[in-house]
């Protein structure tokens, strides 16, 4: 009997979480230039120990909502990596929204389309049509989700850190036609050792050519380099990287901190001395397992948690 009782607490506890959680669908009228291609079929399974999700057609987040006691009104857009390939949809996107609930943020997990010139007219603005529809929605329901609409900030990790630095200097850009006059500049940044340039001297090249394709024009090739795109009106931004890191030098960071810094963008960046690439919040035995620690106060220094 205890043990029948201890199962239906446990299912009831899973239950009433997946209940928190809400799906919303970032285009119900229709994904802006896409192609139709039966042979896409969305799938999420375990590769080398991370859990990515592939072959999105219908982008979408998932809602987080922060919990009534410890709410702050702000909100983070979640970009997970995975080198425009893949999503990494656990350890950089459920784990990283349950962080951020746990220090008051509302947090939405953002599952946009992958570049694929299969299902989409120009694979260069995919990402960057859901990233900035994300915040236009989420300052368009502000109110209804009780959060500041001047307290909306978009974060990634590795590829997805290319997305959200894209968004931080192309939230104007004209990629599809808005409903409304809504922003969607983002208020803040985070970036866990971002891609940031698309320069095939120090850029991840499998993300540069899963944007860009293998053969990008030079003008394609600075656009999507964002360090390139800074200017005074790019939001503030949290930095972190490893020196180690075997997949996206930590240059990256640099030139993105060091081109804020000439705009007096307020900024700060965290090198690690270990940590090589694509540990989420961190691991226990190295140093940069101190990250989330680090963030957080920046956070508070800029009114953003309690």
């Amino acid at each position: 009997m205890k043990q029948l009782i201890v199962i239906l607490i446990i299912t009831a506890a899973f239950f009433m979480a997946k209940a928190q959680t809400k799906t919303i669908y970032l285009w119900p009228e229709g994904v802006p230039g896409s192609i139709e291609n039966r042979g896409f079929i969305e799938t999420t399974d375990s590769l080398d120990n991370w859990i990515k999700t592939r072959f999105v057609t219908n982008p979408r987040f998932d809602f987080y909502p922060a919990k009534k006691e410890l709410a702050t009104s702000t909100a983070v857009v979640v970009c997970p990596g995975g080198g425009y390939w893949g999503i990494a949809i656990d350890h950089e996107g459920k784990q990283t929204a349950e962080w951020l609930n746990s220090i008051g943020i509302s947090a939405f997990v953002l599952k946009y389309r992958l570049p694929d010139d299969a299902i989409m007219k120009d694979k260069t603005e995919g990402p960057l049509q859901d990233a900035q529809q994300a915040i236009r929605i989420i300052r368009r329901r502000a109110k209804e989700w009780n959060i500041d609409p001047a307290k909306i900030g978009i974060m990634g990790y590795s590829a997805g850190g290319h997305l959200a630095s894209t968004l931080s200097t192309h939230y104007d850009d004209n990629v599809y036609e808005p409903e409304d006059g809504t922003s969607a500049r983002p208020d803040f940044s985070i970036l866990i050792y971002p891609v940031i340039t698309m320069d095939k001297t120090y850029t991840h090249m499998g993300s540069r050519e899963a944007l860009l394709g293998k053969n990008p024009t030079e003008e394609l090739v600075k656009r999507f380099s964002n360090e390139l795109q800074v200017n005074s009106k790019t939001p503030p931004a949290f930095l972190v990287h490893s020196l180690d890191d075997g997949a996206v030098p930590y240059l990256n960071s640099v030139n993105y901190t060091l081109a804020l810094r000439k705009h007096n963008v307020p900024c700060e960046l965290h090198l690690y001395e270990q940590g090589g690439h694509g540990y989420g919040l961190g691991r226990s035995d190295k140093t940069e397992s101190s990250w989330p620690g680090a963030c957080r106060k920046w956070l508070e220094s800029h009114g953003l948690v309690k």
